[in-house]
């Protein structure tokens, strides 16, 4: 048994280890909270009880307001809460209020809407500014509940939009959270809201054990309710990494039928498979997210959504396939698109969080991929703008294109802006963010370190390029694992597998594409290295058995792809 094989059963054991204690331990918290249930405890939710929305999923929420379509209305907006769908979520929730002014858990679902615990986002004085419209003061808001269930979610609302530290918040909050579904263990919905504050307590950053409890809190809730997009939804969340995502695949397949009307409900699915690989059912995602974002969007008298999250995956996806030709298209298409809109503001840290930074990750991606270094793509730069992110992944990829073509001099120029907007970017970290702070900056050092070391291997140094790259793999491992597309836009081990392989040393660079692929499975540059590195050191079953997969991964792959020929010569 191989090492890597070792962890990941190591890992499985962990985490199926941790799943059977949390759901022992709700057990034995639902025997003992059975003895004495308050008056308004809710019961464990039938068939019967739940409340489907077409497209959306079904789940129980009973609330003391006395006007159906006030219900039917909170229903919904609960459904794409949990879905992440916050704008129609609010619509929902505002209706509810107009319906019924009286519905006191219509304003916390509005209030709650400005919370984003995956992302790391929380608006309180939106909140505040919903929560007023209810009653001025929490003591207020409480005092109009007429449960005692109903005043715990105000309760635990009012703690989580609290003056103070986010950290400290989060903290709050989720432990008003564990004393509700404590309170209440057959009330799915505190379970839920349970489980994704524990996911927002890693303040962005993923922390494998805090994450292991939130999945199995969300897997007793859709083991009980199959149907429930958020329970699927914090379960994709909780395991979306390579060793973790063989136990997310059903509940991605299952999310898929769920919520066919919740954009960001079908692109959840690909977290599982880009995470295992699984390229076709990966861009079938992202696909159906973009259509259900582009039907919305025509509605309202809008053209197509070519930027963005859904169409960064999308971008990436295609390239795994082998598909360059869609991949370009679409990357074109993003370009047009960016061009015409703003620039983003210099608060922005995700590349997939404006029409620009999206351009700049897909093209990044675009280019290292395919290695087309002097073709129209790498003509098509852009200005990054002001903001110091995409200002690091840009003059990354041109400083890495540049030194792959030989031209040495102007991959010192961009290895310098590089270092200039690093320097920017650590400066304008928000404290309140640290975590996920120091994650971006291990990250604009990992692409300092690869930059300078390709530009040491293009002068003929290949003591001093192998010397940074290895540094620079070294400094990727310490980062969490980042769902997606490769957080670091070359992955380090991969690259250095790359530059071991130029240097005759096949045995060591198979041993750098193997690491590389225990974090990116079945990313096809890596298993192509892995294939050329197997080969060359006499490995000929591993690089047969490589050769294999990149033929499955790439049955529509581009009819011109450049290692098409090979992948063929090598299976026939």
């Amino acid at each position: 048994m191989t090492k890597p094989t070792e962890r990941v059963i190591r890992s499985l054991r962990t985490s199926i280890r941790a799943r059977a204690l949390n759901v022992i331990s709700a057990f034995l918290l639902l025997v003992v909270a059975s003895t004495a249930l308050p008056a308004d405890a809710v019961h464990a939710a039938t068939s019967d009880d739940l409340t489907s929305v077409r497209g959306l999923g079904a789940l129980s929420f009973p609330t003391s307001t006395k006007v159906p379509e006030a219900q039917s209305a909170f229903i919904r907006g609960l459904l794409l809460l949990h879905l992440f769908e916050y704008d129609q979520a609010a619509e929902a929730f505002q209706k509810a209020e107009q319906l019924d002014p009286t519905m006191v858990m219509a304003y916390w679902g509005e209030a709650m809407t400005h919370n984003h615990p995956v992302w790391n986002q929380r608006d309180a004085a939106g909140a505040e500014a919903v929560l007023a419209k209810l009653a001025p003061t929490p003591k207020a808001r409480e005092a109009k509940a007429p449960t005692a269930r109903e005043k715990r979610y105000l309760e635990a609302v009012d703690i989580l939009y609290a003056s103070g530290p986010k950290a400290e918040r989060d903290a709050a909050y989720s432990r008003a959270m564990e004393r509700l579904s404590k309170a209440y263990p057959e009330d799915d919905e505190a379970k839920l809201f349970y489980a994704l504050s524990i996911l927002g307590l890693g303040e962005g950053v993923r922390d494998v054990p805090l994450y292991m409890r939130a999945a199995a809190l969300a897997d007793e809730v859709f083991c009980r309710n199959p149907h429930h997009p958020g329970a699927a939804h914090y379960l994709i969340h909780s395991v979306d990494d390579p060793t973790h995502a063989v136990l997310g695949l059903r509940a991605a397949r299952a999310l898929a039928e769920i919520a066919p009307d919740a954009a960001h409900g079908q692109h959840m699915t690909s977290h599982i498979f880009t995470a295992l690989g699984m390229w076709d059912d990966d861009v079938t995602a992202n696909e159906a997210a973009t259509r259900v974002v582009d039907a919305r969007r025509a509605k309202e008298g809008k053209g197509p959504q070519r930027c963005g999250h859904y169409a960064s995956w999308l971008d990436y996806g295609y390239l795994e396939q082998g598909r360059f030709e869609d991949a370009k298209r679409l990357l074109e298409e993003c370009r047009d698109q960016a061009l015409a809109s703003a620039k983003p503001g210099a608060a922005d840290r995700d590349p997939d969080s404006g029409s620009l930074f999206s351009f700049i990750a897909m093209r990044s991606r675009y280019l290292l991929d395919t290695e087309d270094w002097a073709g129209d793509v790498a003509e098509s730069n852009v200005d990054p703008g002001s903001s110091p992110a995409p200002r690091l992944t840009n003059a990354f990829v041109n400083g890495f294109a540049a030194a792959r073509s030989g031209d040495i001099e102007t991959a010192r120029q961009a290895l310098s802006a590089l270092q200039q907007a690093r320097r920017e970017l650590a400066s304008a970290a928000p404290a309140e963010a640290e975590a996920e702070s120091h994650e971006y900056a291990l990250r604009a050092e990992t692409l300092d370190l690869e930059l300078q070391g390709v530009i040491a291997a293009a002068a003929g140094d290949e003591a001093t390029a192998l010397a940074l790259i290895r540094r620079a793999a070294a400094v990727e491992d310490q980062m969490a694992y980042a769902f997606g597309p490769p957080f670091v836009d070359k992955p380090a081990h991969e690259l250095l597998g790359d530059e071991l392989l130029k240097a005759g040393q096949a045995a060591e660079a198979q041993k750098a594409f193997e690491t590389a692929l225990e974090r990116t499975p079945r990313r096809t540059a890596a298993l192509l290295g892995l294939a050329r590195a197997a080969a060359a050191s006499g490995d000929s079953p591993t690089a047969t058995r490589s050769y294999a997969e990149l033929a499955k991964i790439w049955h529509q792959a581009d009819s011109s792809l450049p290692a098409l020929a090979e992948v063929r010569r090598s299976t026939e």
